[in-house]
């Protein structure tokens, strides 16, 4: 028998709390597109992709309009593409076109995978696309790319740090006429993992199928008024408790859209994706999740006890939703991206420290984070070796998305747009590890890291 009690429930949430399935991203190998002859690769990428995920955003809309549940993105993750080019050689830029204009054609939001895993040293082709991204992506629209620099099993690559510091910089530079948004689709991975399915830092794993449907949860507005409406007097571990119940609810859904879009595409379920994604939307908050606790603005005393509480609370009661759990799974902490966030930004109560200190508890990373056009590349790459460190000490992922606001003025901000939001300019220490980033060489794995 239904219980009415539950629909109307479910109805609520998504019509009043912003409850969405924030992706469906498909993951496709590339490795059978492979080819001494770039031009011949690039047309083997473009083919498969056109064809394996042709009815991708058709189904997503169908089961979204048959099951009332918003699906916002569908999306396309692909094979490091720098396995590509170590094979081809040539330009890499001619894969990212093919990439985004496979993506116009099959009608997704983005693609991921312009990406190369150098943790512990770099190929040929590994650097080359590395020097590219920058021109990648300011020549296309669609592609997302990410670079892993570390990881708890091999240690920091601290070549790659210092490259990844320059290469921000100028993805930056070359859009800078378009709110540096080049930057904005870059992220620098310490512990990557290879079934997440958002951006911009999804990939296709090697150790992925052929084909795999991950799906990305979010509800931080649900959260949020399950703690309203239990009221100030309930004691932590009771709310730690309300977010477990709240979770499972959420994961649920996610996994029912995973399960019935794997049927109909006659793709392999990869996973859910826990993550509390937020949006600029109002009521679609991760900041204001823990304002509801009792932080009187995110980023004060207690955010982060909040936002570890939040995290574990999130994860508990996920995993007992679905037995496909993977990607980052979490909450995420993008500043530009969550109007709590940008508030506190503004504000003051948040700083670029108190958000490093966050991410040692959290999902991912120092995320949209818009910072003074004049920031060196030498403190960018600081910045990305500290939240390293934090993923390969703690054996978690971490991430850095950084915007350099070239052009722009301390007091401003960067207007994305959509899912991205805005960004206020955000203070940064004018301390530049130069020395650091010149002696190159590789940070050694952690004696954690001996497990065997």
């Amino acid at each position: 028998m239904l219980n009415t009690n539950k629909i109307v429930e479910t109805i609520t949430m998504i019509q009043e709390e912003d409850l969405d399935i924030r992706t469906i991203t498909m993951g496709i190998s590339l490795l059978d597109c492979a080819d001494t002859d770039i031009h011949k690769s690039c047309e083997k990428v473009y083919n498969k992709i056109t064809t394996v995920a042709k009815d991708l955003v058709r189904i997503g809309d169908e089961i979204s309009k048959e099951y009332g549940i918003p699906i916002i993105n569908k999306r396309v993750s692909v094979t490091p593409i720098s396995m590509l080019v170590d094979v081809s050689g040539g330009d890499p830029v001619e894969y990212a076109k093919t990439l985004d204009r496979a993506a116009d054609t099959i009608g997704i939001n983005f693609i991921g995978g312009y990406s190369a895993l150098v943790q512990k040293g770099m190929t040929k082709g590994e650097k080359k696309l590395i020097d590219s991204i920058p021109v990648a992506l300011s020549v296309t629209n669609k592609v997302c790319s990410s670079v892993n620099i570390g990881s708890t099993r091999a240690g920091i690559n601290m070549d790659a740090v210092k490259l990844m510091g320059e290469t921000v910089v100028k993805s930056a530079e070359l859009t800078k006429d378009n709110q540096c948004l080049g930057a904005a689709k870059l992220v620098v991975f310490c512990n990557a993992v290879e079934d997440n399915p958002f951006m911009a830092g999804a990939f296709h794993g090697v150790s992925e199928p052929e084909l795999v449907l991950n799906v990305g949860v979010s509800g931080p507005g649900v959260v949020r008024s399950a703690i309203k409406k239990a009221g100030k007097d309930c004691s932590m571990d009771e709310v730690a408790e309300i977010i477990k119940k709240t979770a499972f609810k959420i994961t649920r859904m996610g996994q029912l859209v995973g399960t019935v879009a794997s049927e109909r595409l006659g793709v392999p379920f990869g996973i859910v994706d826990l993550s509390l994604a937020p949006t600029p939307a109002v009521g679609d908050s991760v900041a204001y999740i823990l304002e509801e606790i009792g932080v009187e603005q995110c980023g004060g005393p207690g955010t982060t006890a909040c936002l570890a509480m939040l995290n574990d609370a999130v994860k508990k009661g996920g995993v007992m939703a679905s037995s496909n759990v993977g990607g980052l799974s979490g909450a995420f902490i993008p500043v530009s991206e969550d109007a709590g966030m940008i508030e506190a930004a503004r504000s003051g109560a948040l700083s670029l420290e108190k958000l490093e200190a966050m991410t040692a508890v959290c999902s991912v990373g120092l995320d949209m984070i818009v910072v003074p056009g004049d920031t060196s590349a030498d403190i960018i790459s600081g910045i990305i070796a500290d939240e390293a460190a934090i993923g390969m000490i703690n054996s978690k992922t971490t991430a850095v998305r950084i915007i350099p606001a070239i052009g722009h003025e301390e007091d401003e901000e960067l207007e994305f747009g959509g899912l991205l939001g805005s960004g206020p300019i955000m203070k940064v220490s004018k301390y530049a590890p130069t020395v650091m980033m010149k002696r190159g060489g590789r940070i050694p794995a952690p004696i954690q890291s001996l497990k065997n």
